[in-house]
């Protein structure tokens, strides 16, 4: 059999600018163009793809041609060309609905990660990601925009551990990641009430990540869409524990170690200066968050403005002017 691929070889080179082309018979099926081309360079019936189980045949859409085989399948488009996806990937682009999905064609073939033990996969509308963890999962969109600004796979977050799921609360969706704890998410904007996200009236993204310290619960960043791209005003919200509320006040700097422990702070899209003025708030917010029955003061979360000017300290902890600011300041008084 290895023979009859071989005096194909010629031929394959010669047909790979169309397909379908003359056919090759490979283990009884029919495999031709720049699918065999494909199939030759993953080497044949003894590479991972093995013997195929069906021949060429014309996808659903009428776009482009596939042969599945025993170890996976070769996708062609004439835009695309010809691309095999096997494994956790091709699984999971099969329960999407293959080529038919809002994924599309693969536009490459498969890829090992720069860590040397994830594989990915692009596919025209997104990329499939398999982790050195159980199953694959598609990241596109916004949530694939935030996620790469912090470094993809190799960053932050980590590999995706879920599909995107809806948000209904926030007309959203949200996705799970491996690295510290960390939920991406992206909203359209939507009518909040007392909402720790004003940026989010209208189209935004974030993380949120658990901490689970001593006390701070969970830190969340959410950040807003301007111009079509992620550039818009930032705002952070922590929310502490009973124990942050009755002692964070003790040590600001450990305080903010805390919210920024699994939350990478995002110094990228923040100056010094705003930067200072995030610090105060959490500081006031720490300071003059009061448990005076029914809860605290301010409510269950601190909510840190990125647009707020940098104040001086006298100004964000003087016990006379707090009342007036509420440790959310626009400008000075």
């Amino acid at each position: 059999m290895k023979a009859t691929l071989v005096a194909f070889v010629s031929l394959a080179a010669l047909t790979v600018q169309t397909s379908p082309a003359a056919a090759a018979d490979v283990c009884g099926r029919q495999v031709g163009g720049d699918i065999l081309a494909k199939y030759i360079e993953t080497g044949s019936e003894t590479g991972p793809l093995g013997c195929p189980t069906t021949d060429e045949e014309i996808s659903p859409d009428g776009r482009g041609r596939y042969n599945h085989f025993a170890g996976g399948s070769i996708y062609w488009t004439p835009e695309r060309g010809a691309h095999p996806v096997w494994g956790a990937i091709r699984g999971k682009w099969e329960a999407m609905g293959w080529e038919k999905s809002r994924l599309g064609y693969p536009v490459g073939d498969e890829l090992t990660n720069a860590d040397g033990a994830g594989k990915r996969q692009q596919f025209e509308g997104g990329t499939l990601y398999w982790p050195p963890l159980p199953g694959a999962h598609p990241v596109w969109g916004r949530v694939g925009e935030l996620w790469g600004q912090f470094g993809w796979e190799g960053g932050y977050f980590g590999y995706p551990t879920s599909d995107e799921i809806p948000t209904p609360e926030t007309k959203g969706i949200m996705q799970s990641f491996s690295g510290r704890n960390a939920v991406l998410w992206w909203s359209p904007g939507f009518d909040q009430g007392d909402t720790n996200h004003p940026v989010c009236k209208s189209e935004c993204v974030g993380y949120t990540s658990v901490t689970n310290t001593e006390w701070v619960k969970r830190t969340e960043i959410a950040r807003a869409i301007k111009d079509g791209q992620i550039g818009g005003n930032v705002d952070i919200s922590v929310i502490p524990t009973a124990e942050g509320f009755d002692n964070a006040d003790t040590s600001y700097d450990r305080l903010w170690d805390q919210s920024f422990s699994q939350a990478p702070y995002p110094d990228r899209w923040l100056t010094a200066e705003q930067g200072s003025s995030l610090y105060k708030q959490l500081a006031c917010h720490a300071r003059y968050s009061i448990d005076l029955g029914g809860g605290p003061q301010g409510g269950n979360s601190w909510d840190l403005e990125g647009w707020a000017p940098d104040v001086s300290w006298d100004y964000a902890m003087n016990p006379l002017l707090v009342w007036t600011h509420l440790c959310n300041w626009y400008e000075p008084a």
